[in-house]
């Protein structure tokens, strides 16, 4: 067992508590969170010292461990640019949990991260939740498939019509594909259901819990009409979705409420690379999250190193999103959004034992880092 003692305890779904303690089970989940609590005999006792003790950080959209560290050709995985339509392709299949970009999340305070194929293909295969201490990738993960990567935008016509002269070419060859892809699967999945044992085929099979809707759309989306077709798609073939990056979302931020969508908004804390980044501002969580959409904040790891997450956070705070609003935003909304918020995003009794002390408050200090990081019940960082 583990006992967090006289700590600023922020729980996140309810009231912070003051001189508060978390309790973690020999199991690895929370036991207790409150006041006035003992340590049981024989547990392990941290001394919080008054600071700061929240939920582990959660990134909801990345590619940590899957495009590593020295971004060089052979370190990087996220990307089967041979064929623009991969559903069938399994994020878990390229992380390396020994990237050194894991270890710094972790000494950062960051402890769980959706993670998976990148931008460059309509279709890309499917994220996976995982925890950040480890060195089996299978015994990391939280839930997988946690989403189904596609893409929007400038990445596709890239990748593919620029560099190979193939298609997609265009937007619309785009939507065309993914439009493809939707309808055959949804024929696939009445096929099956009715009996009639359609053709085993791997693509559409990965596409089930889509069409089922088990797991959303991951929509890498920058541009407002990108964002605005993701939705109209989604719509169409009745599918889950989120909207990841949204960076033009505040200019449409009426619209997207309307439709209800959560946003994965980010990575803000970088250069404007791309014509469609052009809109591109640390405002644009708090607009969204005035409009009443649940924000998430994302580093898109490793466009800015995960580490950087509550960074980030607290840049989305200075710019207007409140600062309770900028603490859910990496820890339980992207749980929420990404289905995994049974077991991670806050300090609840049940829930897996993610705990960080913190040596200032990542929100109003920069440079904020853990003291101490928890994961399953294991102090996996302590700084010196």
């Amino acid at each position: 067992m583990l006992f967090i003692k006289n700590g600023y305890v922020k729980p996140i779904t309810s009231e912070d508590i003051e001189n508060g303690a978390v309790l973690i089970d020999d199991n690895g989940k929370i036991a207790a969170v409150g006041k006035d609590l003992k340590a049981p005999e024989g547990a392990t006792v941290i001394d919080a010292k008054g600071r700061l003790v929240t939920p582990g950080v959660v990134e909801a959209h990345c590619h940590i461990g899957i495009k590593g560290t020295p971004q060089l050709w052979q370190n990087i995985d996220h990307n089967e640019v041979s064929d623009p339509v991969c559903p069938h392709l399994r994020g878990i299949d390229g992380i390396n949990p020994r990237d050194e970009g894991l270890e710094l999340a972790i000494q950062n305070g960051v402890t769980c991260a959706c993670t998976g194929p990148g931008s460059a293909n309509v279709v890309g295969g499917t994220f996976v939740a995982i925890k950040l201490a480890g060195d089996r990738i299978d015994d990391m993960v939280v839930k997988n498939p946690v989403a189904m990567k596609c893409a929007f935008g400038e990445n596709p016509k890239n990748f593919h019509g620029q560099m190979q002269k193939k298609a997609p070419l265009t937007r619309m060859q785009t939507a065309g594909l993914l439009r493809e892809l939707l309808a055959k699967s949804k024929n696939y999945v009445a096929q099956k259901e009715a009996g009639n044992n359609p053709a085993f085929d791997m693509k559409l099979e990965a596409m089930i819990p889509v069409i089922k809707k088990e797991i959303p759309l991951k929509a890498h989306a920058h541009r407002a009409d990108d964002i605005l077709t993701s939705i109209r798609i989604a719509k169409e073939f009745d599918v889950n979705l989120t909207l990841d990056h949204c960076t033009e979302g505040h200019l449409i931020a009426e619209h997207l409420a309307k439709e209800g969508y959560p946003a994965i908004v980010g990575p803000a804390l970088m250069g404007k690379s791309k014509i469609e980044l052009q809109n591109k501002g640390l405002e644009t969580a708090g607009i969204l999250h005035k409009a009443g959409l649940k924000v998430s904040i994302t580093t898109d790891a490793p466009v800015v190193a995960l580490d950087m997450l509550p960074l980030c956070a607290g840049l989305a705070c200075k710019a207007g999103l409140p600062y309770e609003d900028a603490w859910r935003a990496i820890t339980i909304n992207p749980a929420t959004t990404m289905n995994i918020a049974n077991r991670v995003g806050s300090l609840e009794v049940g829930k897996d034992g993610d705990v960080v002390v913190w040596d200032s408050d990542p929100m109003t200090a920069v440079g904020a880092a853990a003291a101490v990081t928890v994961v399953d019940g294991r102090i996996v960082y302590q700084a010196e």
